[in-house]
């Protein structure tokens, strides 16, 4: 809502006389001479012009400006909200999982858990704990191209971002996915500082390329860095849900090895990143045995790999499919936000349906997997020991009598199953797919990655 002044309250305005309500302040726009509105708000005037009256009318595309009536075709045609073709690699939902399940439809409720039902929760999981490994091993490693900015950034906020990013780069190494000649495919890259760093990590005399992907804009981004460093840079404003890859220039035309990375990718994000490599593009198999003459890290029984992977005929395919196009040469992604995980987006039903477990499980098992990251016994004042507060937001807590360490160890158990699926999702698609701890939990709750190689084709 509007207020117009008086005339001897505006005349001491050089500015717009529109009054903006719910700021409280006029508007700061500047109106043209003789006028007492800015163009934004001159439909609140009538205004004459070569004897004739112009009518200013709301935009059809977006009402929030307006727009002289005898000028509006023009206007439609370079107005900033007209609707902008779809990019060729866009299709719609092409990650996500339709199914005619009634129970798939499913999303997770907001309703408060009772205390049976964590209880029957907790007893599925200690029914399954010996078919899932949920102790992950640790590797955490460091970069050396890294070294000396974790030395400068001392410590805080940007020294525990550099930890982990130091990390995830030393496992590309240690897995033989850095190298030039690839395309590194960020997922949720925000800012761009991992592909930054990756480029970094990368001889400058090499050639390398990346896609930074994002549904959003990000403010204060790194990209102006790359613009002398070695590295083609592109950044595809997208949702990775509907990001056909095979379609994207980058990857349809020139045939490069890609690798997809990330940095605590959220939720169902990571769903849709992982169905976006393992589905739409095939296995770069035996990628390791190159000119450069770097040895596979990867210890694989050949007997066993037969008996997993399927016969003569499959693997003669395999590599056929390989050298068509691009092809997934392996992908490292730091996990994160499982309670944000979908049951229509997952990856891993299968494997939940296998052992006995739907949509209501797979719900559960999301809200209690923010227990391992909601700062159980953190007090308010930064201190170890109970928040009476924060107990108070379980209901149930008190009646199932749980302790602090209890909470926190149900919780990493539900992100660790909702993890196997993920694992069991690409093992099936042809790859050998891990689990590590890739940094301290001093430095982030979220210290998880998952790690994906094709599976050696002999």
């Amino acid at each position: 809502m509007a207020a117009e002044l008086d005339c001897g309250t505006w005349k001491a305005r050089p500015r717009c006389a529109f009054f903006v309500s719910h700021k409280r302040r006029f508007c700061k726009l500047l109106p043209s001479a003789g006028r007492r509105y800015c163009g934004e708000h001159a439909a609140c005037e009538a205004d004459t012009m070569v004897g004739q009256q112009r009518k200013r009318i709301p935009c059809p595309l977006d009402p929030k400006h307006s727009v002289y009536a005898d000028v509006l075709q023009k206007h439609l045609k370079k107005c900033n909200s007209k609707e902008c073709p779809l990019p060729v690699y866009y299709m719609k939902n092409i990650n996500t999982e339709a199914s005619d399940d009634e129970e798939d439809s499913e999303n997770n409720d907001t309703l408060p858990l009772c205390t049976e039902e964590v209880a029957g929760l907790m007893a599925k999981i200690e029914r399954f704990s010996e078919d899932l490994a949920f102790e992950v091993p640790r590797c955490i490693l460091l970069h050396e191209s890294l070294r000396e900015p974790l030395k400068e950034a001392g410590s805080g906020p940007a020294w525990k971002h550099l930890q982990q990013q130091a990390s995830i780069l030393g496992n590309l190494e240690h897995l033989a996915l850095l190298r030039p000649g690839h395309c590194f495919v960020e997922f949720g890259a925000g800012r761009g500082h991992l592909a930054h760093w990756v480029q970094r990590a990368l001889p400058a005399d090499k050639h390398a390329h990346f896609l930074l992907i994002d549904r959003s804009t990000a403010r204060f981004k790194v990209d102006g860095k790359h613009k002398q460093g070695a590295g083609e840079f592109e950044r595809l404003q997208i949702d990775i849900q509907h990001l056909d890859l095979r379609k994207v220039p980058k990857i349809s035309q020139k045939g490069f090895p890609v690798v997809g990375i990330g940095k605590h990718l959220c939720g169902s994000a990571t769903d849709f990143a992982l169905r976006c490599l393992a589905e739409q593009l095939p296995n770069l198999t035996n990628h390791v045995q190159s000119d450069l003459g770097v040895e596979d890290p990867r210890a694989e029984d050949h007997e066993s790999w037969k008996a997993g992977f399927g016969s003569q005929d499959l693997r003669s395919e395999s590599r056929d499919q390989s050298r068509k196009g691009s092809s997934v040469a392996g992908l490292v992604i730091a996990l994160c936000c499982h309670h944000r995980c979908r049951w229509r987006d997952y990856v891993g039903k299968e494997f939940f349906r296998a052992r006995g477990l739907g949509s209501k499980d797979f719900s559960r098992l999301c809200r209690l997997s923010s227990w391992a990251t909601c700062g159980w016994g953190k007090g308010r004042n930064g201190a170890d020991g109970h928040d009476p507060i924060a107990e108070t937001t379980c209901p149930f807590e008190n009646s199932l009598d749980l302790d602090v360490n209890t909470r926190v160890a149900l919780g990493q158990q539900c992100k660790r199953m909702l993890d196997a699926g993920r694992v069991d999702f690409l093992r099936k698609r042809g790859f050998e797919a891990t689990l590590k701890v890739y940094t301290d939990l001093t430095v982030s709750l979220e210290n998880v990655l998952i790690t994906a190689l094709p599976r050696k084709v002999y």
